[in-house]
């Protein structure tokens, strides 16, 4: 049986555009095409956008993915067994976080005190307060810091939650895109930089391209954030400014 293109985006949850887009580089062609010259989808194909779709959700970029499914020699188990042992990774940190979060809840609801080790257990050994303290005292008479203590102060524990679960996701992206040796310029980087940007937006406070630059210099030079992000590959913190830089030049 074949589907236009349509159809095939409507079973898929992607956009037209996408499938486009994969037609052009080669990584989705339709096997057919109408007496009009429309693209006509088989079963076959639809297995396909299913594996890419699959790849794409783990972070994987278009091109690595190509090799995946077209290269005999490829060796699809070694990608995704890297790929586990990232996700379990930051799974088991998340569990961590959200296990002292809950016994800091369970402690407050009960008039228990905490002891410092256990109070500072979901920051991996980091004060919250010297954080706290210290964007304060950078960013305390901005409005952006105003719209992020506002906005954090109603989130809920299922909030930060998705929140982290967002950053992993974009961390793995991140990682997946640096082990393919795709340059901080490339149009995958700036886009995984506009994310990033538009993450901001959407959980602490509005970001312009001249702000998110701002900060990707401080992801660089402030030993803290660059080791938060260098976490997750090493060298990401560099290469993340330099992509944001790139972005930033493209909006304004």
């Amino acid at each position: 049986m074949e589907y236009p293109v349509g159809q095939v985006a409507s079973f898929a949850g992607v956009t037209v555009r996408t499938l486009h887009h994969y037609d052009g580089i080669g990584l989705l062609s339709p096997s057919g095409r109408s007496r009009s010259g429309h693209r006509r989808y088989d079963d076959g194909d639809l297995d396909r956008l299913q594996q890419i779709l699959f790849y794409r959700e783990l972070g994987f970029p278009l091109d690595e993915i190509a090799v995946l499914l077209d290269d005999p020699r490829a060796d699809p188990q070694e990608h995704l067994r890297r790929r586990h042992r990232l996700l379990s990774d930051r799974i088991a940190e998340l569990r961590r976080m959200a296990d002292a979060v809950e016994t800091a809840m369970e402690a407050r609801k009960m008039g228990i005190n905490l002891t410092p080790e256990e109070k500072f257990e979901v920051f991996g050994g980091k004060d919250p307060e010297e954080h706290a303290e210290e964007a304060e005292r950078r960013w305390g008479g901005t409005d952006a810091y105003a719209e992020s203590q506002r906005r954090a102060a109603r989130y809920t524990k299922d909030d930060w939650k998705r929140m982290q679960a967002e950053v992993t996701e974009w961390g793995a992206a991140y990682d997946a895109l640096m082990e393919a040796g795709e340059p901080a310029t490339g149009e995958r980087a700036m886009e995984l930089a506009e994310a990033h940007r538009l993450h901001i937006g959407k959980w602490f406070y509005e970001c312009s391209a001249e702000m998110h630059r701002g900060l990707g210099e401080m992801y660089v030079s402030d030993e803290r954030f660059r080791a938060f992000y260098d976490s997750m590959r090493p060298g990401l913190a560099e290469h993340l400014r330099a992509a944001i830089d790139a972005n930033a030049q493209c909006l304004e």
